[in-house]
This record gives structure tokens, C-alpha cells and sequence, in this order.
């Protein structure tokens, strides 16, 4: 593994820690950290009130690249849906329980929460 690659994971591990803070302050409840499956990944799932959120956290260190926000394109969120149908399949969550899909934004000295960011892709 290279030295960036190990510093990029430092670094993104560190903002999804400030990420997580941030929704804890904001009285949401951490259920899983980093959850993958052959599907894809999540950073973060949370309940806000009796919603159960996925969470993608994007960084970007300054704004050369674009927005964090705008990372999460379309083949992401369809990865992050794919994701989160395996989640609820092996926690047996009921249909009808309310979730949706976030993404927290962070600059160095921002964090900017899209709640529903975007809609679920079917399949």
C-alpha cells in the first residue's frame, strides 16, 4: 500500500469520526460505522428520530475538485441503495419503517448535512 493510499484512509477515518460526532451532538444514534457487504459500502447508519439513515461522508480539503457533495453520482448512491437492501435484509427490518439517504459535506471547517440527498434506486 502506498503512503498516500495510508494517509487518505488516515484521513478519511478521521472525518467520518468528526462526521459521526457531529450527528451524535445533533441527538442522532450511531447504529454502525462503516458497514460493507459485497454490495457496496456505508460510512454511516444512524436513526434521527425514528428515521434510519445511511450516511455517505465525503472531505474535500479545499474546493479545486469540486464540492464533497458532488462525489456521491449516480453509480455511488445506486451502490449505497444496494448496500442498505442487504443491510435491512439480515437485520430484518420491516418495509415499512421509514429510512432515507444522506450525505454530510465536510470542508475543513464545515460540515454542511444534506439530509435526503437522494431517492432510493431501485434496481
Amino acid at each position: 500500500m502506498t503512503a498516500h493510499r495510508d494517509n487518505t484512509r488516515k484521513i478519511g477515518g478521521s472525518e467520518e469520526d468528526r462526521a459521526a460526532a457531529f450527528l451524535e451532538s445533533r441527538g442522532c444514534t450511531i447504529i454502525k460505522r462503516n458497514y460493507r457487504c459485497s454490495a457496496g459500502e456505508i460510512d454511516v447508519i444512524y436513526t434521527d428520530d425514528s428515521t434510519l439513515c445511511f450516511g455517505e461522508v465525503k472531505f474535500r480539503e479545499n474546493s479545486k475538485n469540486g464540492l464533497p457533495e458532488e462525489a456521491v453520482d449516480k453509480r455511488k448512491q445506486r451502490k449505497i441503495c444496494r448496500a442498505s437492501d442487504h443491510f435491512r435484509m439480515m437485520n430484518a427490518l420491516d418495509e415499512s419503517l421509514s429510512y432515507r439517504f444522506d450525505v454530510l459535506s465536510l470542508t475543513p471547517g464545515n460540515i454542511n448535512w444534506l439530509k435526503n440527498a437522494f431517492e432510493y434506486i431501485r434496481r
